[in-house]
């Protein structure tokens, strides 16, 4: 306990770093899934191809490799930004594919009746996902999308293994300084679990709540 005590700082900064590195990611996956959620499910199939070889690619792909990759590849052929904007960019784009297939999953779920009277008003396709069918899909996946979150808070973890300081970094840093692994990764688990617990509640939250409002 006194490890913990004793570097509190350099934990409490990691995980700043970790709750700044999962909001950023998460933020860019949502806008990102969107986008291919529209594509998977427009009515052009070029677009639909490319989403769906978006989904089917990422969602195959460990994310480790595509961090190592981008942070130690990219570098290569002249391609560099600041660690912390690369990991949010890598796990954005990783996340984003899980997203996206939470999303079309709300999106199969609304009526097909819904689409057509869109259409019947005279609203394009853009106009019709916009104001009919995505309200309605979001409100199915809320807890999926929360699911989306919590794994993606522990991918964050990942970053560590390419130099990013979050809280699993400042964990191991205090390890190898105290040689006390079980209280250190310990709190530092616990610190996570926190995290998805309160994610975890807003959605349930969330969900009870706009289930009622429908």
């Amino acid at each position: 306990m006194s490890a913990l005590l004793d570097h509190l700082p350099e934990l409490w900064q990691g995980l700043i770093v970790t709750l700044q590195l999962t909001a950023a990611s998460f933020a860019g996956a949502a806008v990102l899934g969107l986008v291919i959620t529209a594509m998977r499910v427009s009515p052009v199939g070029v677009l639909r191809g490319i989403g769906t070889v978006y989904v089917e690619t990422f969602q195959n792909l460990p994310l480790l490799v595509l961090l190592v990759l981008a942070v130690f590849g990219l570098p290569e052929i002249g391609l560099q930004a600041d660690l912390l904007v690369t990991a949010v960019i890598v796990i954005a784009v990783y996340e984003a594919a899980y997203i996206a297939e939470a999303l079309r999953s709300g999106v199969n779920a609304v009526s097909a009746g819904q689409g057509e009277a869109a259409r019947a008003l005279g609203l394009t396709f853009g106009q019709s996902l916009r104001h009919v069918v995505l309200p309605q899909a979001l409100r199915t996946v809320i807890q999926p999308i929360g699911n989306v979150f919590i794994a993606l808070t522990m991918n964050t973890s990942l970053a560590a293994a390419v130099g990013v300081v979050d809280l699993t970094a400042a964990a191991n840093r205090v390890n190898l300084v105290e040689a006390q692994p079980i209280p250190i990764f310990v709190g530092a688990g616990l610190a996570y679990a926190l995290i998805a617990a309160c994610a975890g509640f807003v959605t349930g939250r969330l969900e009870r709540r706009l289930a009622v409002a429908r």
